[in-house]
């Protein structure tokens, strides 16, 4: 299982922390040890002192292709989710600053919360809406037709360059309102009103 990460797919993002509007996608990686098993709580690590939630939708892939076209992107996923790509801000700025990769940043365990799927066929792909909420305060309010690249987009760029495979899981990017976590932080994601996932921050 691979996870794959699109960074900066929103422009209100791309303007709230000063980054440049890219040319093609953003992509970094997470392996599968990124995972926040089900039921678990999400433990601030210990080097960092600025974890920044990122609500994202999700796609999971359904068969193995390569340089996909894109009028054929919708055969491999049937399937759209939610979760959250943690990020240690702090430490990403000081890996950015220097021109290193962002792993250690953003790959470390649990930082890659996946909440449940539903059948594409119940949504409109091009109007996804969904939110994330803090101790029941809303602070990211996403709706998908705001993403530069859309999912079939994302699908037939992303398979030039690794081979999907079935039950990979690409994470779209993140709508404006990311923010600082804190201990006892209850985090709860929604989709189409639908209760997605519900984490507990320690």
């Amino acid at each position: 299982m691979k996870i794959i990460c699109i960074g900066r797919n929103y422009a209100k993002h791309i303007e709230e922390l000063h980054n440049e509007k890219p040319k093609e996608p953003v992509i970094f990686m997470k392996p599968d040890s990124a995972v926040l098993l089900k039921k678990n709580p999400f433990i601030i690590p210990p080097f960092s002192q600025d974890i920044h939630y990122e609500v994202e939708v999700l796609v999971k892939i359904n068969r193995i292709g390569k340089f996909i076209d894109q009028k054929f992107a919708h055969k491999y996923y049937d399937e759209i989710g939610l979760g959250i790509d943690f990020t240690a801000r702090d430490l990403q700025s000081r890996l950015k600053e220097k021109g290193l990769p962002w792993e250690k940043a953003k790959a470390f365990d649990g930082s890659a919360v996946i909440g449940n799927f539903y059948p594409k066929d119940s949504l409109d792909l091009e109007n996804i809406k969904f939110q994330l909420f803090k101790n029941d305060e809303l602070v990211q309010d996403g709706d998908s037709s705001h993403m530069l690249w859309k999912i079939d987009e994302l699908i037939a760029y992303v398979s030039q360059y690794f081979t999907l495979k079935i039950g990979d899981v690409i994470f779209t990017g993140t709508p404006a309102g990311v923010g600082r976590v804190e201990a006892n932080d209850v985090l709860k994601g929604t989709l189409e009103e639908k209760e997605m996932f519900h984490i507990k921050v320690k």
